[in-house]
């Protein structure tokens, strides 16, 4: 079975599952879910919208999960030295909402949500900046694919 014709037949609510799954711990790949069905009969805005909430809301569960930790807590699991973890998180902190916009990347995007919510790094500031960098990755692909929102 070919990933594209399978995703496409799930229509939009497929390619927003695919974006979620992807924006989790388990590997996947929404850009060619998204590439397979930019060629299809949907409009690039509803794919882009479809993708980029899909993707978001995965990244902001896994930047929940995140909060759920204790950095304290780790860091004397770890061997660490929970005074120094605290201290880390307190310089962190300003700059760390900034780290949301490489959410999006392969690999390292979802150890970045994990650590921002472990370090309770904002979360409206967290959303806000998670969401740009994952729609404007979307509004890439549709570009490479058909033109920004194409036929």
């Amino acid at each position: 079975m070919e990933l594209g014709p399978w995703w496409t037949g799930l229509g939009l609510p497929g390619l927003f599952l695919a974006a979620f799954v992807a924006a989790t711990v388990l590997p996947f790949s929404s850009e060619a879910v998204l590439a397979a069905m930019a060629l299809g009969p949907w409009s690039g805005f509803a794919l882009w919208a479809a993708a980029s909430l899909g993707n978001w809301l995965g990244g902001m569960s896994s930047y929940g999960l995140g909060r759920l930790g204790d950095i304290e807590r780790l860091a004397r699991w770890t061997g660490a030295d929970p005074a120094k973890a605290a201290e880390m998180r307190e310089r962190v902190r300003p700059y760390g909402p900034w780290a949301a916009l490489l959410c999006w990347l392969p690999v390292v995007g979802d150890p970045i949500a994990i650590a921002l919510g472990l370090l309770r790094v904002s979360p409206w500031t967290t959303a806000v900046l998670m969401f740009i960098g994952k729609a404007l990755r979307y509004a890439l692909v549709l570009a490479a694919v058909r033109g920004l929102w194409g036929p």
